[in-house]
C-alpha cells in the first residue's frame, strides 16, 4: 500500500468494503414513502461513497427506487471568500427536494462546516421532509457545530495535528484509510 507521507495505517479495502455494505443494509431500513430516498453524494469526497453505496443498494435492494445526486456545497461555505482558493465542482440534480427523504453522503465528519454548508446548498432545491446523514469516518472531539452523523462506519480520535485520509480506488488507486500526521 502506498499510503500517505508520514501517515499511519488504518483501515484496508476489505474492510471498507464490508463497512459500506453494512452502511447501504441500514438505508434499506428506513422506512418507505411515496416518492425514492433521495442519496446526495457531497462533492468532491463523498462521490465516491454514495456511488459505492448506489451501487450496494441496487444489488440489495432489486426493484426498489432510489434517486441519487451530486451536491457541492462550496458557495454555502463559510470561508468562501477568504484568502483560501476553492474549485467548485458539479451539482447535479435534477429533481426537487420538496418534502423528500434525504441522506447526505460524506467520507468523513471533521468539524461540521462542510455538513453546515451541505445543508444550506440542499434548502435550495425545496423543503425535506427529513434530512439524514451518512459517513464513512467520523473524526469524533473535533466538531465545530452541533452536526453528528446517522450513520457511519467508523467513528475515531486524532490527535490535534493529525488528519484523517480516505483514499478511494477512483482517484488514488487503492481503497485505505491513513492518518496523516500533519508537519
Amino acid at each position: 500500500m502506498n499510503g500517505p507521507a508520514a501517515g499511519t495505517f488504518f483501515m484496508d479495502a476489505a474492510a471498507m468494503q464490508l463497512r459500506i455494505h453494512r452502511l447501504s443494509l441500514m438505508l434499506g431500513e428506513l422506512p418507505r414513502a411515496d416518492l425514492p430516498l433521495v442519496m446526495l453524494g457531497i462533492q468532491p469526497r463523498g462521490v465516491y461513497l454514495a456511488e459505492r453505496l448506489k451501487a450496494a443498494w441496487t444489488q440489495q435492494m432489486p426493484g426498489v427506487a432510489l434517486d441519487y445526486g451530486l451536491l457541492d456545497p462550496t458557495f454555502f461555505r463559510d470561508d468562501f471568500n477568504q484568502d483560501k482558493v476553492l474549485v467548485p465542482e458539479a451539482t447535479q440534480l435534477n429533481f426537487s427536494l420538496e418534502n423528500r427523504r434525504v441522506v447526505l453522503v460524506d467520507d468523513v465528519l471533521y468539524t461540521g462546516r462542510t455538513i453546515r454548508a451541505a445543508l444550506d446548498a440542499v434548502h435550495t432545491f425545496g423543503r425535506p421532509e427529513w434530512i439524514k446523514l451518512l459517513v464513512l469516518v467520523e473524526r469524533r472531539f473535533a466538531r465545530h457545530l452541533p452536526i453528528h452523523p446517522d450513520f457511519y462506519g467508523w467513528s475515531m480520535d486524532a490527535f490535534e495535528g493529525q488528519k484523517v485520509k480516505v483514499r478511494w480506488a477512483e482517484q488514488h488507486g487503492e481503497d485505505a484509510i491513513w492518518i496523516e500526521n500533519n508537519a
